[in-house]
């Protein structure tokens, strides 16, 4: 959770790896990169009210024990991600994690995917956080309907031939 930028090489700012030389969608090749260890952080918050956080810490929403299920929505979202995103590639994670911070009027979600791979893992991670807010956001939906999703980042990315990257303060 550091707020320093650190070797972000890749594409320069309007090269889009997913596009060849006539512009035409591709997925991009990574059979020629080497495998490494690679990780990746995302946040997202889901703004509630305070009723609603209170239903959440007390056990009170008759669907259950909303972050318990918002967790393994997560999880399983990260799993999956190459199915929902189309030129993303099916990665074996290795390892993820979905955790939530409860404050007042929202809640913050951070995921945490790690990998021995040829790829990166962002796309997992943001994944992860985006689906475990929007169980969130059915489980909770006929208590509050004025929840948001909002501020889903990629928070810090390791390994792979850009190197590290992370994420300045939002």
């Amino acid at each position: 959770m550091s707020s320093s930028n650190q070797d972000q090489a890749g594409p320069t700012f309007g090269e889009l790896s997913h596009l060849d030389a006539a512009g035409s969608a591709r997925m991009v090749d990574v059979t020629k990169k080497d495998v490494s260890t690679r990780r990746a952080v995302a946040r997202g918050r889901i703004m509630l009210a305070p009723e609603t956080i209170a239903l959440i810490t007390h056990g009170g929403l008759p669907k259950g024990d909303v972050l318990a299920v918002a967790r393994i929505a997560g999880i399983q979202a990260a799993k999956r991600t190459s199915e929902l995103i189309p030129l993303c590639h099916p990665v074996m994670i290795g390892a993820v994690t979905a955790d939530f911070d409860v404050q007042a009027d929202f809640i913050e979600i951070e995921s945490q995917v790690d990998i021995v791979e040829r790829t990166g893992i962002e796309m997992e991670a943001l994944t992860a956080v985006s689906v475990a807010a929007l169980t969130i956001y059915d489980m909770c939906k006929a208590a509050d309907k004025s929840m948001t999703i909002g501020e889903i980042a990629l928070w810090e990315k390791t390994g792979g031939r850009s190197g590290t990257y992370r994420r300045s303060g939002l």
